[in-house]
């Protein structure tokens, strides 16, 4: 039994990774070619925020009280209908509007997916008598995950060489086959269903983000971590969104399976950095001079992505920053404790910072026609992100968080589930007790 549920949990997790990253490298050129303006397509990425930040609590109550697996079935449903719809706005030419509407839509889908997963694995392999660590089975799900990331943003370019709108409706056709592998091979030992009274939604959600933000922005190691975040996640967010469009122009031609070569590039290059955190420690001692480093590296090589117009340069001085990105991620404090109001907090902030990259930086985008945003954002955003993280590793408590950290991240899940702070809360405190960090 035990063994069936993992395997379930590899392939949900491995499926759904493929159908969402087929559109990363083409999302901005599909949005572009259906009429929008750079400025129109940050704000529609806003607005997928903005269902992130909205739903995320709301959503982990559903999870928490009807089940995971309802909670992945919904996921998968707006998926299904907000994918096609984008599709159906494309072709028939309806505007901004309509876009961020859906985008809306898709940011609850998501929401649906974040931590659900997890959760039912944690709690069925308990139920199952399970005893071996979990570590070794989340590790093979981010095996799983990036392999079908790279396969997605490869596949995904090159069907968009043929036709942009492509890889949405294959990433549709995707999605039919694993909402039937979640509703027959997704059963929930050890979880006991509980009645979904929706007026008690708007008092959890205001208990949760009051305390979110009360040890967050109160606490004087977490604070730095969420103005840092709020800083340097709006250059990062735009920067994203921003790349294919600016790359292709260096290219000077419409060549769309370059753009997904990149994406898997840059998903190699998040891998490169990740493995080359423990050489760098025995040269950097620190947590602050890792930091410092990597995003002073990122800042310089942002720059020059913005002021040189030599296409293969400038991708490879993109892939820089990746590695050096990579370098950082595993380095940024975690804080765990208050039931994960810190998580929460620095999500909040962190959303904010991906809102204020896509609107603002996507209107200095537009103005400036490309040329140069990028490096000016990175000049912007990366120093002032350096001196703020360089502050989460100073001040009392820091020793205990930052130790804390140190063991969560020997096997770190990216799968958002301590968000879930609503509801049960057994899955989150057995994968806390186990040292995963979230």
């Amino acid at each position: 039994m035990s063994a069936r549920i993992i395997r379930t949990y590899l392939l949900i997790t491995g499926l759904f990774n493929l159908a969402m990253s087929l559109i990363w490298g083409i999302d901005t050129l599909f949005k572009l070619h259906a009429g929008l303006d750079i400025f129109q397509v940050m704000m529609t990425n806003a607005a997928f925020t903005l269902g992130n930040v909205l739903f995320e609590i709301p959503t982990g109550v559903v999870a928490d009280t009807v089940g995971r697996r309802v909670s992945l079935l919904l996921c998968l449903a707006t998926l299904f209908g907000t994918t096609l719809l984008y599709v159906a706005i494309a072709r028939l030419g309806w505007g901004f509007w309509p876009f961020a509407w859906v985008s809306v839509l898709l940011g609850l889908g998501y929401t649906f997916y974040t931590g659900a997963v997890d959760a039912w694995l944690v709690d069925a392999l308990k139920a199952t008598g399970y005893t071996q660590p979990l570590e070794p089975v989340f590790a093979r799900g981010q095996m799983a995950f990036g392999a079908a990331m790279l396969a997605g943003t490869l596949g995904g370019g090159l069907l968009g060489q043929l036709n942009l709108a492509l890889p949405y409706l294959v990433r549709a056709a995707i999605v039919v086959p694993l909402f039937g592998l979640a509703w027959r091979a997704m059963p929930e030992p050890g979880f006991t269903r509980r009645a979904l009274s929706l007026d008690r939604v708007p008092a959890e959600m205001r208990r949760v983000f009051v305390e979110g933000m009360r040890y967050g922005l109160h606490h004087p190691v977490v604070r730095p971590v969420m103005l840092g975040s709020l800083v340097s996640v709006s250059f990062m967010i735009f920067g994203f969104y921003s790349w294919q469009r600016y790359f292709l122009d260096l290219l000077g031609h419409e060549a769309v399976w370059v753009a997904g070569v990149i994406a898997a590039l840059t998903s190699l290059t998040l891998i490169a950095g990740n493995a080359l955190v423990t050489p760098l420690a025995r040269w950097l001692r620190t947590r602050t001079a890792m930091l410092i480093v990597s995003v002073l590296v990122q800042a310089m090589a942002i720059v020059l992505c913005g002021l040189l117009r030599n296409f293969y340069v400038v991708v490879a001085l993109y892939l820089v920053y990746g590695i050096a990105l990579g370098v950082m991620l595993p380095e940024c404090p975690h804080p765990l404790g208050s039931a994960g109001h810190h998580h929460l907090a620095r999500f909040v902030f962190r959303q904010c910072g991906w809102c204020g990259g896509a609107d603002g930086l996507g209107l200095a985008g537009a103005r400036a026609r490309h040329r140069g945003c990028v490096g000016r954002g990175g000049s912007d955003a990366h120093p002032g992100g350096a001196a703020v993280l360089g502050g989460a590793t100073q001040g009392p408590g820091a020793g205990r968080v930052l130790a804390e950290c140190r063991k969560g991240l020997r096997s770190r899940s990216f799968a958002p589930a301590a968000l879930r702070m609503t509801g049960s809360l057994a899955p989150r405190k057995e994968m806390m007790k186990r040292g995963i960090c979230f």
